[in-house]
């Protein structure tokens, strides 16, 4: 066995025989780090560089410890990333993913395939019950909200709500950032339309929000294209349905060149959470797990509030006076997130079923 091999299997080896059953380290623990190192390789999946910071997140992780990323697919959905681990079994190259990071219903479908590891990070206490998998399968990572992207160069009247999308201000303008049958993403877009169309239950939100679209995709204003910076920027799609901090990170990073505006609607502000998991067949599971010690050590969290996104850990941040000011004095008004509704798990599980499997009645197919 060539010495290198040998190193590795060993180091691997002491790292599994310490930490055994459900993985806990020490946040970037020396055993970790070496374990990763030896390893040498990250594969990530869906993590667009203007996504919540992940572009500066992943180069402070090589600098850091000099291991290489590979970063597939990153306009991927949440559903693309479960099809990507069960395509990719048996594939020990840079084309299986490691970790996940997906809405927070794909996490228990993930599970209950059979499609993640456990692994707990050295920080799991504080991140909150209600966003974690008990045995440490999947666990919250970031939360925003639902919000409106506007292109103001071309659209002079903006939306300040739901039902605003559907005035002939808006022909040929809305676009969700997704495709509703397998991105989180465009399904919360749809959830939170029936929020503020009188939904109650996960049920009559679901038929509130298909119904909404239909009337929109009706009157000629919906964009059956998934909305982003360059379809904004161009005109195809000047109004996108996305999460706040991918709104944001597009208004920085467009600098003027057109001017964007960012609504929080007055009604249906629906937060999402997203998790993290690692795959069940990840080539690389010690830097697997190094990437979340990274991710949920101070360091990451504020990598993330960098790119607009509430970590999971924001309130033991804020407890610690952790937070930079500057980076909170970046966000929307406080009192647009004071209405956010958190839909519990049941709900986004029932919503999901419910709007991808029925979203043929809008009439659209969305295309990528």
């Amino acid at each position: 066995m060539p010495r290198q091999m040998f190193k590795f299997l060993a180091i691997t080896a002491a790292v599994s025989a310490a930490l055994g059953g459900v993985q806990s380290a020490s946040a970037q623990s020396a055993q970790l780090v070496a374990a990763a190192k030896a390893e040498g390789e990250l594969t990530v999946i869906a993590l667009a560089r203007s996504w919540c910071g992940y572009g500066k997140l992943i180069d402070a992780f090589k600098a850091k410890y000099g291991i290489k990323v590979n970063e597939l697919n990153p306009d991927a959905g949440s559903g693309d990333e479960l099809e990507a681990i069960k395509a990719n079994k048996d594939n020990k190259g840079p084309q299986a993913p490691d970790v996940i990071d997906v809405g927070l219903s794909f996490g228990p479908q993930a599970k209950a395939a059979g499609l993640l590891q456990p692994y707990k990070v050295a920080n799991w206490a504080t991140i909150p019950d209600s966003t974690k998998d008990a045995q440490g399968y999947w666990y919250g990572d970031y939360y925003g909200v639902l919000a409106f992207e506007v292109n103001t160069d071309l659209i002079s009247k903006v939306p300040a709500d739901w039902s605003d999308l559907l005035k002939a201000d808006y022909k040929n303008s809305v676009a969700l950032a997704g495709d509703p049958r397998s991105a989180n993403q465009a399904i919360q877009g749809v959830y939170a339309a029936g929020v503020a169309m009188g939904g109650k239950d996960a049920a009559s939100t679901s038929a509130a929000g298909l119904k909404f679209f239909a009337d929109m995709n009706k009157a000629g204003n919906f964009v059956p294209v998934t909305g982003k910076a360059a379809s904004l920027a161009q005109g195809t799609t000047p109004i996108v349905i996305r999460w706040d901090y991918n709104a944001l990170a597009d208004r920085d990073a467009l600098k003027g060149n057109p001017k964007v505006a960012v609504v929080v609607p007055k009604t249906g502000v629906v937060a999402g959470v997203y998790v993290q998991g690692i795959s069940a067949y990840a080539p690389h599971p010690n830097a697997a797990k190094l990437w979340m010690e990274f991710l949920y050590s101070d360091e990451g969290q504020i990598g993330w509030l960098d790119g607009y996104c509430h970590p999971i850990r924001f309130t033991d941040l804020v407890a610690k006076n952790k937070l930079p000011k500057a980076m909170l004095d970046k966000l929307p008004p406080a009192a647009g997130y004071a209405k956010a509704v958190f839909p519990t798990l049941e709900d986004q599980n029932a919503s999901k079923d419910i709007i991808t499997k029925q979203w043929g009645v809008v009439g659209a197919d969305v295309a990528k």
